[in-house]
């Protein structure tokens, strides 16, 4: 054995002996049954952390472009009087510089039904132009298409809703609206047939089986808006900076104006999904701990195995710290690989995790992932760097505070009194 005084930190007989105290011997397959499990408990845990944390930053980025590609990242609603002047309130405002898109939008609920069946619906009119800048729509056609929207009396529809109706592009969809003529009996219902002329899918199932987009003229004359319109649907480029728009298109409107931004339309949506994930990461840190535990009883049990062992290092020469190191090395070797293999897997899983949903919808003929609940028609998952670095250290840090106290405990250890008693 090297003397301690001339012997580095991290020597080669350090690694040497706690490398050779990770390889499992028959009298000592109970110590390498806990270091397997610890190794597994850490792998798992990082991987599923990382998953989880991935598909977390999936959903909400694929819903908050399904919800901001379809609706505007602010309403502008009217005060005082109607929106009579939309067409230049929308033009000034769409001149504000960051504004992608300023739509004026005629909004109402309808019934559509069909010879196969009905569904109750958000019909919303828009002019041509500005359904042609939604890339949500225009970009999505699935059948049919939206040329000569303005001209005709077609409308465009989600996918969902033309399976759920049983309709093609060409086929007659009827449209029932509560508030209709109004005759000496009452206000009677308006029911009006429309050609569908595209069927979209934005990917949002319920989008899919909710929305109906209408030529403007069309929806003002059936809503009984002839000179009005709902509200502008307002599109920027920053939509985490909403709040210096606001003054800017206020500014811009000049007439008397109430807004809406996304956030306040989906506050109660987004906070749940934030609640849900910081949740979610400190209930799967708890696999990540127990592993950690895994690792000090395992280690706690070799320290105690290789007492003699211990005591005899120490009366060659070597020195507390030696022994220390020794300990540590073995017990963060499983933390490291295991978190390192956890990495790899955990990033496997998310570049193949709807190819893997596929495969178990398969194997257990179930859908796992119902278009109905999730709102999407598939599972995303984009991995965060900071997030997914932030699990890697957690992870390195509990393993390494695991080491700690079992290898404290091995450098105190008296030779003198080891060797007495054995």
């Amino acid at each position: 054995m090297t003397d301690s005084a001339g012997t580095r930190p991290f020597a080669p007989f350090e690694w040497m002996l706690s490398l050779r105290y990770l390889r499992a011997r028959r009298k000592e397959g109970f110590i390498s049954v806990i270091a397997g499990f610890s190794f597994l408990g850490i792998m798992l845990g990082v991987a599923t952390l990382i998953i989880v944390m991935a598909v977390m930053n999936g959903f909400r980025t694929e819903l908050l472009d399904k919800i901001l590609g379809l609706n505007g990242h602010l309403l502008i609603q009217p005060l005082e009087s109607p929106l009579t002047d939309f067409e230049p309130v929308a033009a000034r405002i769409a001149a504000v510089p960051g504004v992608k898109l300023a739509a004026p939008i005629v909004e109402g609920q309808a019934l559509a039904s069909s010879p196969f069946a009905a569904n109750g619906v958000l019909v919303r009119g828009m002019r041509a132009a500005d359904l042609d800048k939604l890339a949500s729509i225009s970009k999505n056609i699935k059948k049919g298409t939206l040329e000569g929207f303005d001209q005709g009396q077609g409308i465009a529809i989600g996918k969902r809703l033309a399976d759920q109706l049983s309709l093609q592009a060409g086929d007659n969809l009827t449209l029932v609206a509560p508030r209709g003529a109004v005759t000496p009996m009452g206000t009677t219902p308006r029911i009006k047939p429309y050609r569908v002329a595209a069927i979209f899918e934005i990917g949002m199932s319920e989008y899919d089986a909710a929305f109906v987009f209408m030529p403007m003229p069309e929806a003002q004359a059936y809503f009984n808006r002839s000179n009005d319109v709902t509200a502008i649907e307002v599109y920027i480029t920053d939509p985490d900076s909403v709040d210096r728009y606001r003054k800017l298109i206020a500014e811009a409107a000049q007439r008397p104006i109430y807004m809406i931004d996304w956030r306040q339309r989906n506050a109660t949506f987004f906070n749940a999904l934030q609640v849900e994930r910081n949740v979610m990461f400190l209930i799967l840190t708890l696999i990540v701990l127990v592993a950690a535990l895994n690792i000090v009883s395992g280690l706690i049990m070799l320290v105690k195995d290789k007492s003699q062992d211990i005591a005899i290092m120490r009366t060659m020469g070597a020195s507390q710290g030696a022994i220390m190191r020794v300990f540590l090395i073995t017990g963060a070797s499983i933390g490291v690989v295991g978190t390192v293999m956890g990495f790899i897997v955990g990033t496997l899983v998310c570049v193949n995790i709807d190819s893997i949903r596929q495969f178990l919808s398969w194997v257990t003929q179930t859908d796992l992932f119902p278009r109905e609940l999730y709102f999407l028609s598939r599972l995303p998952a984009e991995m965060d760097a900071g997030e997914t670095v932030a699990v890697v250290v957690m992870a390195l840090g509990l393993s390494l505070l695991a080491t700690l106290y079992p290898s404290w405990r091995a450098a105190r250890l008296d030779p003198v009194e080891t060797l007495r008693y054995e």
